[in-house]
This record gives structure tokens, sequence and C-alpha cells, in this order.
């Protein structure tokens, strides 16, 4: 392997923690795997930037209600949206871990940023993930205007299994007559659970995200197998892309998920979408929870950045 010199550093440190005994997250249960995603990323997130505002609002969602965080940037508005759906496996992951990152990714695009906090497997199995994602875009769509933000300018994304949500909800939205969605971006994210990718046995031991861990998120989020080759449990699989909003899809070199993401992007082109790929040499699963780290975290952010105003720009012209 041919890793970026942070990367080898993080790699090697994770790969001798598991020599020496540390649990794998398939050796774990959920809570451990829970509390020990804070622990692992917590100092890797980079600083908490002030924003404009801050706000949580509960909506309503089927038999229950979820909580979205929303994030103002400074200045006049009305603001572009973006959908975030955090990574985690659908298992892991909330508000808090991904604050940083939303924080920045408001800055950055001056765009308002509205951070879904979705109800988590194994509790909460599929679909209840992505309906209460798709319910928060709904809800966003109906009602962000009362929050400065542009109802007509909305933009999913997310990382990893967020990733999956960011793909999913503008197919389910395209299914259900709405709402609009401008953009997708799409950061490493699971569009095919066949496990079975050159990049699933290139990359499957030794370069962080392993194969044992993605079948062990696989079994806590389906119900069963044949939940795997439902489109919006595996996007790949949708016989029917055209219409979808223009997409950015970011990958990396040692990653499991590369190629799944890379064939998807590859449809999507396919179907008439508009595509920019991204591929990170030297570069493992997650990274962009990692700035502190991983200049790649920054570029990532600076290419979402510039995508989401050219993209913007132009839907008001």
């Amino acid at each position: 392997m041919t890793l970026q010199p942070a990367v080898k550093k993080l790699v090697d440190q994770i790969n001798e923690a598991f020599a020496s005994g540390v649990p794998k997250i398939e050796e774990m249960s959920v809570q451990e795997n829970r509390d020990g995603l804070m622990a692992f990323y917590k100092d890797l997130r980079g600083e908490v930037q002030e924003v404009a505002k801050v706000e949580d609002v509960q909506i309503p969602v089927d038999g229950s209600e979820i909580t979205l965080r929303i994030y103002t940037p400074e200045g006049e508005g009305p603001f572009p949206v973006i959908m975030f759906f955090h990574g985690g496996g659908w298992v892991l992951g909330d508000l808090e871990i991904v604050d940083p990152i939303c924080r920045s990714l408001a800055n950055s695009t001056e765009c308002l940023v509205v951070s879904v906090d979705y109800r988590l497997a194994p509790e909460y199995k599929f679909p209840v993930g992505i309906e209460d994602c798709y319910a928060a875009t709904k809800w966003a769509a109906e009602n962000i205007a009362n929050y400065n933000g542009e109802p007509n300018r909305i933009a999913t994304c997310g990382d990893s299994a967020g990733g999956n949500l960011a793909a999913v909800i503008p197919l389910m939205a395209k299914d259900r007559g709405g709402p609009n969605i401008s953009y997708q971006i799409i950061l490493y994210g699971v569009t095919d659970f066949s496990f079975s990718t050159n990049s699933y046995l290139e990359n499957g031991k030794g370069c962080y995200l392993e194969t044992t861990a993605m079948r062990w998120f696989a079994d806590q989020y389906l119900n069963n197998d044949e939940e795997k080759s439902h489109p919006y449990a595996s996007p790949i699989l949708a016989e029917d892309l055209t219409g979808l909003p223009p997409a950015l899809v970011f990958t990396c070199e040692y990653d499991v998920l590369r190629d799944e993401g890379e064939a998807y992007a590859a449809r999507l082109k396919e179907a008439g979408v508009p595509v920019e790929v991204v591929r990170y040499d030297g570069q493992i699963h997650g990274f962009f929870w990692m700035p502190v780290l991983m200049s790649d975290a920054q570029d990532a952010m600076k290419r979402i950045t510039n995508a989401l105003k050219k993209q913007f720009s132009a839907s008001v012209k």
C-alpha cells in the first residue's frame, strides 16, 4: 500500500491496537461502538467554529419525532440548504459528533446546514432511517423559508452510511414526486451491499474499515438478505436513474467502498446526470471527519463549496 504519511501513521496505530487485543467493531456491542466512535474522532474533527445561529427543531416522523439541528451562517440570506446525514453505518453517530463538521460546512459554503438525527439501527431497522431522512427533507422544503433558507435550493450531503442516505433521498423524492433536490454530495457512500467488488478484495483487511465491520453494520441495519437488493438500500440497483440531481462523488483509494461509489457515479453518468468524481489516492475511509490529520478533508470541503456555489448560482439565473 502507498498510503499518505499521515494516513499510514494512523492505520499503523489502529492495526497495532488490534494486534494488542483492542476489539474490532464486530467484536463489540452496539453501545460500546457508539461510545468508541466519539472517543476515536473527538480530537480529529477540528475547531468548533462560530456560526451566526444554531437551533434544534423537533419534527414529527412516523410514530415519533426526531431532532434537526439547523446551522445558519453569517449573512443576510435566504440561504441555500444542505441536508446533512451523518455516517456511522446506520448504527452509530449523532448530532454531536458531526457538530464541528456541520459548522465548518455552513461557514465554508454559506449555506444553511440541516443536520438530521435520524433513528438508528438495530433499534430502528431499514427503512426507518431513510424514511426519517426523507421526512426531514420534505419538512425542510415546506418549512425552511421560516429559518431563512431557500426551499428551492436544497442539496443532500453525507458520508459513508450518510452518503448512502444522500444518494437514496433523491431517488425517493423522484419516486414520490418531490421535494425538489438540486444537488447530491456523496462522500465515500455505500451504494451496494454485495461486498464483492475489487476494493473489498483489496482493502477488506488492515485499512481501517474492514469487510467484517461492514457485514456487522449490514446485519444491524437490514432485516434480511432480501433487503440488500432494495434500491433504497443499494441505490446502484435502481432501475432508472434518469432525472436525478447532479452529483459530487468522493472515493478513497484504500476504502472497501471505493468501487461501488465509482460504479454508482458511472451509472448516474450513463443516465445523463452530471457527475464529478474525486478519488483521493493514498486515503482511507472516514477522512472527512479528520481535518486535524487529513489535508484531503480541507480539499473536499473546498470542492463541496465550489460545486455548490456553481450549482446554486446557476439555479437562480
